[in-house]
């Protein structure tokens, strides 16, 4: 097991999936928001599954338990790929899970077009701006801000990718909602469910959960019940322990 780990790197646990990722709080850690993306998500038992922006190929790990699906991770840096490889042997997933180091923009070039049943992505939240204010850390600017990647650019290359029918599962900011659902109407893909995830109770939405449809009815869009993360302890929930500690 040490012999998967580089200098800085520790191994961390989904207690839920049994899942073990290699983590480097200097490079990059997952998030609640691909905890929440995996358990939102309408992963189908088979057929082909691809994770956009799989960072250290948390999502793509964590949906693994819940289907005999091929899965394959799609990330841009050349260091998060290599972290996702190496979590993929340590959960003895090779036969599985795959991670291609790859600009999602040149996907088709890997993977056919009208093959897949399902597409996760935990994208670059922030619109990249001249002005806008980053983070010095090259590794998660380019995580968190539009730098490589635009919005319109992931459903873009989902419409090639994803099957008549096929769908797209995606973690956001609330903010970017009219941008979300603007690009998915130009690449024929039907908003079907969103959920909005609350600190608190009483505060305001800071994320948002959406699928959609390649070729779907543009009508039956369901809004979720809110989901709320902490109680006024500043613990986490009950629904959200469960996610990270139970067997839901």
């Amino acid at each position: 097991m040490d012999n998967l780990l580089k200098s800085g790197e520790r191994i961390d646990q989904l207690i839920a999936r049994g899942v073990k990722i290699i983590q480097s709080p200097d490079v990059f850690s997952f998030s609640l928001d691909a905890v929440l993306l995996a358990y939102f998500a309408s992963i189908p038992k088979k057929g082909t599954i691809v994770d956009f922006c799989s960072g250290n190929g948390a999502v793509a790990l964590f949906m693994a338990p819940k289907t005999k699906a091929s899965i394959t991770g799609i990330e841009l840096q050349e260091r998060l790929a290599d972290m996702g490889k190496r979590s993929i042997l340590l959960n003895e997933l090779e036969e599985q899970v795959t991670m291609e180091q790859l600009d999602i923009k040149e996907v088709s070039t890997k993977i056919k077009s009208d093959s897949v049943d399902f597409i996760t992505c935990n994208p670059p939240y922030f619109k990249e701006q001249p002005n806008s204010k980053k983070n010095p850390n090259p590794y998660y600017a380019i995580a968190r801000h539009e730098i490589h990647l635009q919005l319109d650019d992931v459903f873009k290359s989902a419409s090639k990718l994803l099957k008549m029918n096929g769908k797209i599962a995606m973690v956001h900011r609330p903010d970017r909602l009219m941008d979300i659902l603007d690009s998915m109407r130009n690449h024929r893909i039907a908003p079907k469910k969103i959920q909005f995830i609350y600190p608190k109770v009483g505060k305001e939405a800071n994320t948002i959960l959406i699928e959609g449809i390649k070729d779907g009815k543009t009508d039956g869009l369901k809004i979720l019940p809110p989901l709320y993360v902490y109680g006024e302890d500043n613990e986490y929930l009950p629904e959200i322990k469960e996610m990270l500690h139970g067997t839901k």
